[in-house]
């Protein structure tokens, strides 16, 4: 199985693009894209020094442009991605990357959403100096004590050997001078205190905007920062990119699902090199491939090759916003009532996905009559697969 992961904010570095805008189609994109997003990307990607590259308001436009732009040219057809990706993942930013790759929203729709994102946060960093420091090493539940000790907030959970804390820059240089054991800290090249309380504001101002957004189900499964779930509802998913902005990224949570499902290649969009090392320690045994320059895409397609599926989920098939899906691993309990035929208000719960870990609840976000069920009461079921068809309401239709 084969997973393509986008990468967060300061995985950027001056003229990562320049090799990239050699390619006509790229370069004709990007322009597009900077004419949405009201930036030069073409100039920040190429030009810019780090110093102004790393301004929450151009870095996360800028990378969520240079992710969508080399799937484009690693799948130049979308309909072929979707047919031979399983699972797809964004750290922070790099979640609206794959947003936009599995079609819940419009490449337009992300860059405004990125644009108006990147300025929120920008703003509610300026409201008080914050930042992020990354912890390797050390044993997690001191590193957690520590960063606990400070008032801070563990924004990033990487897995094995790295969690990210953010919070006031006097704060951090606490942490610095009292470090965890056998730990060593490396601050982080950003602007803020992401996914903490500090970016509510950016939160408010996000809500609202969403509104206006149209969404579609996911192409693929897409893994949610907030747990690790494969989350289907195009809605729902819009939902979480916005609150993930106050919340913290829990990646050790989607690696953990990855595992779960088997995932046996993972390739990095550029700027690769960040998840690729993060997986290199917590998923053992698996391929990766690191997506940097245009002159690495053959061999990047020869890797989609070797590990796509043959048999994908029907998820890319069905009429997808009716069809749900496992969020995790384990066993489907039907909720009592909930036959063939029978007709579920929005938010109703159809059952639940139980594990040794949690018990996970599965609902009809927009309702509807239960037209088919693609799982017996107590079968086991793993991330993504379909549990149950579902007709629209007629006043819905």
């Amino acid at each position: 199985m084969l997973a393509i992961v986008a990468p967060g904010q300061g995985s950027q570095t001056p003229g990562f693009l320049k090799p990239w805008l050699e390619i006509p189609s790229f370069a004709t994109r990007l322009e597009w894209l900077s004419a949405v997003a009201a930036l030069d990307l073409g100039h920040y990607g190429t030009e810019a020094d780090a110093e102004t590259i790393r301004d929450t308001a151009i870095a996360q436009p800028l990378l969520v442009s240079a992710g969508l732009l080399a799937a484009l040219e690693l799948f130049p057809t979308p309909t072929d991605g979707f047919g031979k990706v399983g699972v797809a993942a964004g750290h922070s930013v790099g979640e609206i990357t794959v947003a936009a790759g599995a079609g819940v929203i419009s490449a337009e729709a992300a860059m405004v959403f990125v644009r108006e994102r990147g300025r929120a946060m920008a703003t509610a960093s300026a409201a008080r100096p914050t930042s992020m420091t990354a912890i390797i090493a050390g044993d997690r539940d001191e590193v957690l004590a520590a960063i606990e000790a400070q008032g801070l907030t563990p924004a990033n959970n990487n897995g094995a050997g790295q969690i990210v804390a953010a919070g006031t820059v006097e704060q951090l240089e606490a942490l610095a001078a009292n470090p965890p054991a056998r730990a060593r800290l490396v601050p982080l090249s950003v602007a803020g205190a992401f996914h903490t309380v500090h970016m509510e504001p950016a939160v408010d101002r996000l809500r609202h905007l969403s509104k206006a957004i149209s969404t579609r189900d996911a192409r693929t499964r897409l893994l949610s920062n907030a747990d690790g779930q494969v989350v289907h509802d195009g809605r729902e998913y819009l939902r979480r990119l916005v609150d993930q902005v106050a919340n913290p990224v829990r990646w050790d949570l989607c690696m953990d699902t990855m595992r779960e499902l088997g995932v046996t290649g993972l390739l990095e969009l550029p700027p690769a090199g960040t998840l690729t090392g993060i997986a290199k320690r917590n998923l053992k045994g698996i391929g990766l491939f690191s997506l940097n320059t245009p002159d690495q895409l053959n061999e990047a397609r020869a890797f989609v090759a070797d590990h796509a599926e043959a048999d994908q989920t029907d998820m890319s098939t069905s009429p997808t916003w009716r069809l749900l899906v496992s969020p995790r691993k384990g066993s489907f309990r039907r909720a009592g009532g909930v036959e063939e035929g029978a007709v579920l208000a929005p938010g109703a719960e159809l059952g639940q996905v139980v594990n040794l870990r949690e018990a996970v609840s599965v609902v009809a976000p927009h309702g509807g009559q239960v037209t088919e069920w693609l799982v017996e009461d107590n079968d086991p079921v793993s991330p993504g697969q379909p549990l149950v068809r579902l007709h629209p309401h007629a006043e819905e239709s």
